[in-house]
């Protein structure tokens, strides 16, 4: 009953930004009591935690992206953003969105299993 989709990837040159967006339909809006978050995979690499905001509106960032990436929600949208700057050719990845429902906030935010609805992911390539 609750769909993610993510949208806004595509190919930028290092040093670039980019925008994504996840879509979320069903039950679950921004105003919800979830966890939501980004995770990222890079081919024959594990999926990874980039971003997390929970319901309190508190976020957490990976070491590598800190300082560069931006989660936010659009409550008008009900969206979940990930605004990326300063790209590096290692952010190049299969960005999947998450949600993790009921969360009144993160506890350990990079625990795939917690997440309850996974989006089908988006392709970000950064070349040098």
């Amino acid at each position: 009953q609750v769909q993610l989709v993510e949208s806004g990837g595509g190919s930028v040159q290092a040093g670039g930004s980019l925008s994504l967006s996840c879509a979320a339909s069903g039950y679950i809006t921004m105003t919800s009591l979830s966890c939501l978050a980004w995770f990222r995979q890079a081919p024959d690499k594990e999926r990874e935690g980039v971003a997390a905001i929970d319901s309190t509106d508190t976020t957490r960032y990976a070491d590598s992206v800190k300082g560069r990436f931006t989660i936010s929600k659009d409550y008008g949208k009900n969206t979940l953003n990930l605004r990326m700057n300063s790209l590096k050719p290692e952010d190049t990845a299969m960005y999947y969105c998450a949600g993790q429902f009921p969360c009144s906030a993160l506890t350990d935010a990079w625990a795939r299993k917690r997440y309850n609805y996974w989006g089908q992911g988006t392709q970000v390539t950064v070349s040098s």
